[in-house]
């Protein structure tokens, strides 16, 4: 019983170890970039996990938050000279804000209409920003250059510590999933997911529920645009707006696995790894090959494991078991 604690425990320790000493052993900015954006969508397909995962609702508009953490982060940067850290706690409360004002009149309904709002949030708030001068227009916004520190987050001369920090922010994200999933709210969130009706008639409240679950992925994906922002030190609203990137951190839970914890980051591997190597080895010539790609991925784990990569590595053909609890209703 205890050998088998130590050896994931252990196992985890080296994977830890082996992610602190890789910019110290391969030097080359490549490489580290791309583990950076293996990160930075791992970190935020946790994020959807939350809401998609956990209480089982579908949002396809999470470039939404990605876009407003990374213009609050700039613009508060340009106009007020506010460190970018400062930018990324504000861009996460807008976010909060943003994700109640629309997910408080859809959660009140069923079916689709939530994801469809999602969609429509998306492009409106692109629309917005490609015709609004103020923070650039369809030009978009360069960050202003600062001296190179950690309180600016700005490195010129390396990615390395990009790279500490993508690592530490993900590593943050997955302890709060970690301790969703065992704590009392995650047990709200997934009897939601499982039966909604069910879960009213033992007095939780759905729509507050709901509205938690959402506002925690909408605060954490706009932590991914601010520190994106501060990366490439250039956005417009086709760069962090994009469908593209909403359609990317779902797909990365759902080919890794919904519901759990390590179902982002496996999807996030493998996803980013081969959209880099398709970029790479065929250029111009492979032009949305890695799209075609995902595809088949996605058709394929639907019908060999449903359940995504997490679960065909455990040899399961439906969702982990989840310890049983009797839930008496949300605390006073």
């Amino acid at each position: 019983m205890v050998r088998g604690k130590l050896l994931p425990a252990a196992a985890l320790g080296l994977l830890l170890l082996g992610l602190i000493v890789f910019p110290l052993v391969v030097t080359l900015p490549y490489p580290q970039h791309v583990m950076i954006l293996i990160f930075l969508y791992a970190m935020m397909g946790l994020a959807w996990n939350i809401i998609g995962g956990y209480a089982g609702q579908v949002s396809l508009g999470d470039a939404t938050y990605f876009g407003i953490g990374a213009y609050t982060t700039v613009i508060l940067l340009r106009d007020l000279g506010l460190s970018p850290w400062v930018g990324m706690a504000v861009g996460a409360v807008n976010a909060v804000i943003v994700s109640v004002i629309l997910g408080y009149p859809c959660f009140r309904v069923r079916g689709h209409y939530f994801a469809i709002a999602t969609i429509a949030l998306n492009e409106i708030v692109a629309t917005i920003f490609t015709n609004w001068e103020y923070v650039g227009g369809a030009v978009g916004i360069y960050v202003p250059i600062l001296p190179e520190s950690f309180v600016n987050l700005q490195f010129h001369r390396s990615k390395t510590p990009y790279y500490y920090i993508a690592l530490g922010m993900l590593i943050g994200v997955v302890l709060l999933n970690v301790w969703v999933g065992r704590s009392r709210l995650g047990y709200y969130f997934r009897a939601i997911r499982a039966d909604q009706d069910a879960a009213r008639s033992l007095g939780i409240d759905i729509t507050r529920y709901k509205l938690i679950a959402y506002a925690m992925t909408a605060a954490l994906t706009s932590l991914g645009g601010s520190f994106y922002s501060m990366y490439v030190l250039y956005i417009d609203p086709t760069s962090v707006f994009a469908f593209s990137i909403s359609l990317l951190v779902v797909l990365v839970a759902v080919l890794g696995g919904v519901g759990t914890v390590a179902g982002p980051v496996i999807g996030s591997i493998i996803l980013i790894s081969l959209s880099e190597g398709t970029r790479v080895l065929l250029g111009g010539t492979g032009r949305a090959l890695d799209v075609a790609i995902y595809g088949l991925l996605v058709m394929a784990i639907s019908v060999l494991q449903p359940y995504g990569i997490v679960a065909w590595i455990r040899g399961l053909r439906r969702p982990p078991k989840t310890r049983e609890v009797k839930v008496a209703g949300p605390a006073a």
